[in-house]
């Protein structure tokens, strides 16, 4: 038996819904609904009752329920300690941080907390952000950082974990310049004259976001897509040969913006074409036996200074 199948089944217990508990653990229905049959195999029994809506248990789930709750939380306690022992050993902190972040927001955050904070060791798990959000639930790192968008909200329980701001990005269009420094592509574009679009691939967090930005635009904006990717590197790579326009965020560019490299591509004196986002710090709650050690000590501090680490 594996532990997230105690955890799939305390959700569908909780929600008493199929497709609201796929999405609370981050899975697909179909690869949930497999995980709560390998854990009825395992049981000998059946453990929720299929035939009625909302979903309920049967009296064996509901035994299972109690159990559950008590196994889940005896090992998060065991877990959290010896995390915390390890951590505090080793003084090593370890981040789980999607990859746009990692490349660009994260090594000079690093060095502005060592500057404020103090050195620490560190330990980064460039992820994508579904990959960088379960590492943190299932236990494989101290920390979280990530973007934040109403529009795009974690399904992170709050009676789990906590969360402090580290400040605020923006997503925003860039093009490559001409020879006097205009945008070789400027938006919104001509219904007869689209401009080619660098954009993300489906799923991609930046890309929901993007699509919300177009969606708000306050005029109709045409564009071609020819190219795509799930990583803002690619597409600013791709921008900085002048193959199309690309929404990237800020910490994406500064360099590029400062050298010229890379201009803005919303029309002079206009904003409408960008959208400010958090960027996030997610952690466990420790329990009362945790001890403390540099993560703790690190977290602290994030609570008093977080904002004051922000880079503009």
């Amino acid at each position: 038996m594996e532990t997230k199948w105690l955890e799939d089944f305390v959700s569908l217990a909780e929600t008493r819904s199929f497709s609201r508990s796929a999405q609370l653990r981050h899975v697909t229905q179909p690869a949930f609904s497999r995980r709560i049959q390998a854990l009825e195999a395992w049981a000998g029994t059946d453990l929720v009752d299929r035939s009625s809506y909302p979903t309920r248990l049967t009296p064996a789930g509901k035994t299972m329920y109690e159990q559950a709750l008590e196994m889940l939380q005896s090992l998060q306690s065991t877990r959290s300690m010896l995390r915390a022992h390890v951590s505090a050993g080793k003084g090593m902190i370890g981040f789980a941080v999607p990859h746009t972040l990692a490349f660009t927001f994260f090594p000079a955050w690093v060095s502005k907390l060592h500057g404020l904070f103090g050195p620490f060791r560190s330990r980064l798990f460039a992820l994508n952000v579904h990959d960088a959000v379960m590492r943190l639930v299932e236990g494989g790192c101290d920390l979280l950082i990530a973007y934040h968008h109403p529009s795009q909200p974690f399904q992170l329980d709050p009676d789990r974990y906590e969360m402090v701001s580290l400040g605020r990005e923006i997503l925003a269009p860039y093009s490559k310049p001409d020879a006097e420094g205009r945008p070789l592509h400027l938006l919104p574009g001509t219904q007869g004259q689209p401009l080619p679009y660098l954009g993300y691939a489906s799923g991609a967090y930046l890309g929901r976001v993007t699509e919300l930005i177009l969606k708000q635009a306050g005029e109709a904006i045409h564009l071609e897509r020819v190219y795509e990717t799930d990583m803002a590197e690619g597409l600013k790579a791709m921008a900085l040969e002048g193959h199309g326009v690309a929404f990237l965020p800020y910490s994406a560019v500064r360099t590029e913006l400062e050298s010229g490299r890379l201009v803005s591509a919303e029309p002079a004196g206009e904003e409408s074409f960008r959208m400010p986002m958090d960027v996030r710090a997610y952690r466990e709650k420790p329990t009362k036996d945790s001890p403390k050690g540099v993560a703790q000590n690190l977290w602290t501090f994030l609570q008093e200074h977080g904002n004051s680490l922000e880079l503009g």
